[in-house]
């Protein structure tokens, strides 16, 4: 069977600064995968390099039989790739309902003349993505937060948001960076529930960073170790907690 996604030999250069270095990726469908390392260490570039912010200095990105390398963001995310920050991206000033509306501008199917002369064909589409907007947010339980502006509700609700608006685009892999970012214990707790939910009513497969072991010891099945741009270990959550190239790197002694 293809891989959902495969990088080959990924390499990336800022200017002088050698961020990645030979990195290889293979994501099956339906699986939940994590990447994790210390702060530096090059994570987030990967996820960058995959959503199109930055085009690879060195290897491929093949996608869905796609090579994504030097394809527009907006092109990947409408090839079925959505995905989360580290901070929280939400436009403050739309409401939660628009911010998940807007994320499918993609799918509109009609022009600037219907749009200004609001044709049939313009009111239908809105009106379609509303609908379907709507549906997303009662599933996600967030339906009463609809008509409130997202930087009026507490962190955990955002991220919940952002997560929504990532599956708005029925996305076959959903990239999550660092989620648990900023939550609280509780939040944490449901984010983990959150995410086995998706992962169990929604055709994605899930690749996240993450700094909170817990979330990626009881979330994924395969992870992957950077350090200094370059792969240490990968394997299964027992493999990565009890390597020693690993605890030296980035666990320590903490207990996992």
């Amino acid at each position: 069977m293809c891989a959902l996604l495969k990088i080959d030999h990924l390499t990336h250069r800022f200017g002088g600064l050698q961020a990645l270095t030979d990195i290889n990726v293979e994501l099956e469908e339906h699986q939940i995968a994590g990447l994790i390392g210390p702060n530096g260490a090059g994570k987030t570039t990967v996820f960058n390099l995959v959503s199109g912010f930055y085009i690879p200095s060195e290897g491929n990105i093949i996608f869905n039989g796609t090579r994504l390398n030097g394809k527009k963001s907006h092109d990947i995310a409408a090839l079925g790739i959505g995905r989360t920050f580290q901070n929280i991206r939400l436009w403050n000033e739309m409401t939660v309902l628009d911010n998940i509306s807007i994320a499918q501008h993609y799918k509109l199917g009609y022009g600037v003349a219907d749009a200004f002369f609001q044709t049939k064909k313009y009111q239908t589409a809105e009106k379609n993505i509303k609908d379907e907007s709507m549906a997303l947010l009662e599933k996600f339980g967030l339906a009463d937060h609809a008509d409130d502006y997202p930087d009026n509700l507490p962190y955990g609700v955002q991220r919940r948001v952002e997560i929504c608006r990532a599956l708005s685009l029925h996305p076959k892999l959903l990239l999550l960076d660092e989620p648990a970012a900023g939550l609280s214990t509780s939040d944490v707790a449901g984010l983990i529930d959150h995410v086995n939910w998706i992962h169990e009513n929604f055709d994605t497969t899930i690749w996240m960073i993450e700094h909170q072991m817990e979330v990626i010891m009881k979330l994924c099945s395969f992870i992957q170790v950077v350090d200094f741009g370059k792969e240490i270990a990968r394997g299964t959550p027992n493999d990565i907690k009890t390597n020693p190239a690993v605890i030296k790197a980035y666990l320590g002694d903490e207990q996992i």
